[in-house]
């Protein structure tokens, strides 16, 4: 077996190497998983948490499911309390609220389903959106289209990781990871 190629970052303080895909032909990207990595999850939910202080929200939103350790611990540093949009709907979901998005690393569409059991959190209140990494900002655009749906309005978007070279100014990140062409 050949050594993956990687791409080291600083994240929130901590040195870490990101495994390179090929993601579509002659394009590769730095594989971030925070999953297992309760170092980096901690440091980069501290780091948000202190970032989106003065952001007036009465709830934390993320996509099913590296971003949820990290809305976890930001739930705990910050005082408010979290929804997971799933990627499967449960039938004790209720009447779910649902939008479809296409995710770079899987390439295909899904849907990004709101439980019947939390619209009432996000129904007239401010939302900030949660993600690991925002790549193309289509799961963004699906968890706004939930959170709209739903009666909310958001506040503020925030990664721990913005990729690429598109205008990102909207997003609160701890870094921006480059696109890879050959």
């Amino acid at each position: 077996m050949s050594k993956r190629e990687t791409y080291t970052v600083r994240v929130a303080g901590l040195t870490r190497h990101f495994p390179l895909f090929e993601v579509a032909p002659g394009v590769k990207i730095a594989i971030f998983n925070m999953l297992g990595d309760t170092y980096v999850v901690k440091a980069a939910a501290a780091a948000l948490a202190e970032q989106l202080k003065d952001v007036k929200a009465g709830v934390l939103v993320t996509a099913e499911a590296k971003g949820i350790p990290l809305i976890y611990e930001m739930s705990a540093l910050m005082g408010l309390p979290y929804i997971v949009l799933r990627k499967t709907y449960k039938s004790y979901m209720g009447d779910a609220i649902s939008a479809e998005t296409v995710s770079i690393t899987t390439g295909k569409p899904q849907k990004l389903y709101l439980d019947e059991k939390d619209i009432a959190l996000i129904n007239s209140h401010p939302v900030i959106l949660v993600d690991d990494v925002v790549s193309t900002g289509s799961t963004l655009e699906g968890m706004e289209k939930v959170i709209t749906a739903a009666g909310g309005k958001v506040a503020k978007v925030a990664a721990v990781f913005t990729e690429g070279d598109a205008d990102w100014s909207h997003v609160v990140a701890l870094g921006n990871l480059p696109v890879f062409t050959n």
